[in-house]
C-alpha cells in the first residue's frame, strides 16, 4: 500500500498576512505540518500544494516536496479542497506516479503528531473504512442554540428549549487538522465524508480554529500547554 501526504496551502492569506509561513513558537507554522508527516513514516511522499513560491521555499527546507506548482485555477476563492486534490492526483497520474491513499493536511495544523497521523492510519485499515476525518465534540450543544430575528432572541431549535444538556446526541464537528481517503473512493466520490467514513477524536484543548490575530495567540498558548503534557508524560514513563 501506499500513501501520500497532501498538505494545501495557497498563498494570498488576507486575514492573516502570510498565514501559512508565518512564525509560530520559534518556526514557520507550516513546518509542523511537514514535520509530523515525515516523521510518521507512513507516507512514500509528503507534497505541499502552493502557488506561492515564497511558500514552496520553505516547504522543501523543512523536507516537502514541490514538485509542480498549483494552476491559476485552483488558487481562486472558489477553488475547494476536492478541486485541489484532484488536481495533485491528476498531476501525480502524469509522471507516472499513484497512491492507494492520501492524507490532505492542512498548513495551519500545529496540533497535528506523528502519532495521531498513525493512530488515525491504522484505525483507517482495522475497521476497514473508505476515509477517516479527525474531529471535535462542540463544547456547548448546538441543539440549544439561539438566533437573533428582528432584534429578538429566540431558540433555533425550540423543541429542546427543555431538554438537558446531557441528554442531547453529541454534535461534533471537523478540526481543521486532517483526514485521509482511499484515492479510488475519492476519485469515484469527489469527497472525503462518504458514506463509509469514521471519526477520529480529538479533545478542545488540542484544537484551534486560526482565522484571526487573537486565534494565533490562543493556539500558541494551547500549543505550549500541549508540549509540557506531553513531556511530562514522557518524563513518567
Amino acid at each position: 500500500m501506499s500513501a501520500i501526504a497532501i498538505i494545501t496551502a495557497r498563498g494570498g492569506s488576507k486575514r492573516i498576512p502570510k498565514k501559512n509561513i508565518k512564525e509560530f513558537c520559534g518556526k514557520p507554522i507550516i513546518a509542523y505540518s511537514i514535520e509530523a508527516a515525515l516523521r510518521s513514516d507512513i507516507f512514500d511522499e509528503v507534497m505541499v500544494s502552493t502557488d506561492s513560491e515564497e511558500i514552496a521555499e520553505v516547504a522543501r527546507r523543512y523536507g516537502a516536496s514541490v514538485p509542480f506548482m498549483r494552476s491559476a485555477e485552483m488558487s481562486n476563492d472558489f477553488a475547494t479542497t476536492e478541486d485541489v486534490i484532484k488536481e495533485v492526483i491528476d498531476e501525480y497520474a502524469q509522471i507516472g506516479r499513484s497512491f492507494d491513499d492520501f492524507c490532505c493536511l492542512y498548513p495551519t495544523a500545529p496540533f497535528v503528531t506523528s502519532q495521531k497521523l498513525k493512530s488515525a492510519y491504522e484505525d483507517m485499515k482495522k475497521k476497514e473504512a473508505d476515509s477517516v476525518i479527525s474531529v471535535v465534540k462542540y463544547d456547548f450543544p448546538p441543539q440549544r442554540a439561539f438566533v437573533i430575528r428582528n432584534a429578538r432572541v429566540a431558540y433555533q431549535y425550540p423543541e429542546y428549549k427543555d431538554a438537558r444538556s446531557q441528554d442531547l446526541e453529541p454534535i461534533y464537528h471537523d478540526c481543521g487538522q486532517f483526514s485521509f481517503c482511499k484515492t479510488d473512493v475519492f476519485l469515484n466520490e469527489n469527497m472525503i465524508i462518504v458514506e463509509n467514513c469514521i471519526p477520529f477524536l480529538l479533545q478542545m484543548e488540542e484544537v484551534q480554529d486560526i482565522d484571526t490575530e487573537s486565534d494565533w495567540s490562543l493556539a500558541e498558548m494551547k500549543y505550549v500547554k500541549m508540549v509540557e503534557r506531553l513531556s511530562g508524560l514522557e518524563d513518567n514513563n
